[in-house]
């Protein structure tokens, strides 16, 4: 059972379709991990151009649903409630394994270092027991609500 669904999803995140690349969120502890699902299907989008007859998620959209659901972690913390987070950098980023179609993308999040109004979250991309990727996300939270 979700612990958070779409709906619900986009009232803490202002991403909405199509670029809002999660379905549900399973599980979360507010101010230290989550995880969260992105199914993956055909009808995406992207698919069209990348790359025809081999479709592949690009990594880029991979690392956006890793930032979206760290999104839904910082900003469920009582004291960013109601604010914006900004992805800010992007280091040691891994890109294992693709993602295609049919795949079920867990995206983990485990918040990192944080100081004041901004801070680090590692992340991790798997289909089934595999790392498609892997990254150290930086974030700053706005001071002004949304």
């Amino acid at each position: 059972m979700a612990v958070l669904n779409a709906t619900e999803i986009m009232q803490l995140i202002p991403n909405r379709y199509p670029i809002l690349y999660m379905d549900y969120v399973d599980e979360m502890i507010p101010d230290d991990r989550l995880i969260a699902t992105k199914n993956v299907t055909i009808n995406e989008q992207f698919f069209q151009g990348h790359f025809p007859g081999n479709p592949v998620m690009p990594g880029v959209l991979i690392i956006e649903s890793l930032a979206q659901a760290a999104s839904i972690l910082i900003l469920s913390s009582p004291q960013f409630k109601g604010k914006t987070a900004y992805m800010t950098g992007i280091d040691n980023a891994k890109f294992k394994q693709m993602v295609r179609p049919g795949d079920v993308l867990k995206l983990h999040v485990k918040f990192g270092n944080l100081r004041e109004n901004m801070g680090t979250v590692k992340v991790e991309a798997k289909v089934g027991d595999k790392t498609a990727t892997q990254a150290e996300l930086m974030f700053v939270v706005s001071p002004d609500q949304k």
